[in-house]
């Protein structure tokens, strides 16, 4: 096991809760390979006893048996104690709750929706395991965690069942460049970082993956176009492991959004299907597992969300896998693919720039600081997309911030190896004239670029400020 690396930030609260005199029940969710299973093994060490359950992948043939027999010799396992075969879930829990009475303890159950599947009285039978047995010890945590997101919403969050009993609930986002940095060693240049975390994103199991004594492009290589690499075949797991039902309507609808962001009905019109059939749902469950972000336009005069919202595929592996690996499987099985360079894939650049978006988006609070804005001064925030109405252009805003100040900050992303030229100012200020905003709105253009741009670009004064994204990931 490596390094831990981040999540400072969520140790510290989950400390926090640790220091109170009752014991607490926390829910942990978020996308596969997130790093929830090794946050909570990293708090562990601030117990006494760390206890340690999770559930079978509920691959072809996995019954509701299978899964309460592997508890039972989890239990064996975690208590160092004889092998006891139970019949019921009552009795297996029962059995840990016999053994976590007193003491500083933290009981992890992993993979919850996977423990419980299949078995209707599953959960009923938790929620009695909290009440009467759990509750009992005021130094003990409980932590349940799951990948499956919806499952954990629809099941435990949004439960009767257990309304008043969760005390908190940590949803793990990706890695911030901060933390992401750290998995090279120094003198490596921000932007081969930034091409790997474009594949990668702030996922911190990706990024384990990644030998820092090659080249961005020789690991690409090695882990997105070699037989049997992990990129090439975690993909496969994702979908099902996830939603424990059918996927291929899933990967339909990220394929719709690989090219960039689409309106509902136009993912509707797109796969011909229905829209008022379960694409909402479909939509929602993508979101909660992390793949996804709806995006929404808001009213620029109220402040308030407008009807108008985009899906964005914000989760960088699974686009470049679609976009680059899934359409070349069989060659990279069959060991016979080969390109020149990635520059030579079909429309990499486009495809970089979509991905580099994302990491900006998913690293707003650098964006902020860069702008000296505080959390609180900020109304509304996210890519905004304008129609055309009547003679009155559209218009897409890779990120726009609108403060309570009557500022709006419309940020301009570009991904590039060479110097941003002048052009970007006419394309901005293209937007700025479309932009329909009330009088007395101060509109500050803002360019978000990796490497450089160009002294007639900084010369010209447009921009209100130019950040460059590498400077988060270099050394200095």
């Amino acid at each position: 096991m490596g390094k831990f690396i981040g999540r400072q930030e969520e140790i510290k609260e989950l400390l926090d809760l640790s220091k109170k005199k009752s014991t607490s029940f926390i829910v942990v969710r978020g996308r596969r390979r997130i790093g929830k299973s090794r946050l909570i093994k990293e708090f562990g060490k601030y117990f006494d006893k760390f206890y340690s359950f999770a559930g079978l992948a509920p691959v072809e043939g996995i019954t509701a048996r299978d899964q309460l027999e592997e508890f039972s010799r989890q239990i064996a396992q975690q208590f160092k104690a004889p092998y006891a075969r139970y019949d019921d879930w009552s009795d297996a829990l029962w059995a840990v709750g016999e053994r976590v009475k007193t003491g500083k303890i933290l009981l992890l159950f992993d993979e919850i929706s996977w423990m419980g599947m299949n078995e209707p009285t599953f959960l009923s039978k938790i929620k009695h395991f909290w009440d009467n047995h759990l509750q009992k010890n005021d130094q003990l945590i409980f932590v349940v965690c799951g990948s499956a997101s919806a499952w954990i919403e629809k099941n435990i969050l949004s439960s009767t069942g257990f309304v008043g009993r969760i005390s908190y609930t940590l949803t793990l986002e990706e890695l911030p460049l901060s933390d992401c940095k750290q998995f090279w060693p120094k003198n490596i240049s921000a932007y081969e970082k930034l091409k790997l975390l474009s594949v990668t994103g702030g996922v911190p199991k990706y990024l384990e993956e990644i030998n820092p004594k090659y080249s961005a492009e020789e690991n690409i290589k090695r882990l997105c176009f070699t037989r049997g690499a992990f990129l090439v075949e975690e993909f496969r797991q994702i979908f099902s492991d996830l939603f424990l039902r059918d996927s291929p309507f899933y990967k339909k609808i990220i394929e719709v959004l690989v090219t960039g962001s689409k309106e509902r009905n136009e993912i509707c019109e797109i796969l011909k299907i229905d829209p008022g059939g379960r694409i909402s749902e479909y939509l929602a469950e993508l979101e909660l597992a992390g793949f996804i972000a709806r995006d929404y336009a808001w009213n620029i005069k109220l402040g308030t969300d407008s009807k108008l919202s985009r899906y964005r595929l914000s989760d960088n592996y699974l686009r470049f896998y679609l976009r680059y690996i899934d359409k070349n499987l069989t060659k990279i099985n069959r060991s016979g693919f080969r390109f020149k360079s990635l520059v030579s894939l079909p429309e990499w650049h486009a495809i970089m720039g979509l991905q580099f978006e994302n990491l900006v988006l998913n690293n707003k609070r650098l964006v902020h600081q860069a702008l000296s804005i505080a959390q609180d001064e900020i109304i509304s925030e996210n890519p905004f997309y304008q129609r055309s109405i009547r003679r009155s252009p559209g218009c897409q805003i890779d990120y726009l911030i609108q403060t309570k100040f009557n500022t709006l900050y419309v940020c301009e992303i570009k991904f590039s190896k060479h110097a941003v030229d002048t052009s970007v100012i006419n394309e901005v200020q293209k937007k700025i004239d479309a932009l329909r905003y009330p009088k007395g709105y101060s509109c500050r253009p803002v360019l978000i670029h990796v490497n450089s741009v160009t002294e007639d670009v900084v010369d010209s004064d447009f921009f209100a400020e130019i950040i460059d994204f590498s400077t988060y990931v270099s050394d200095d």
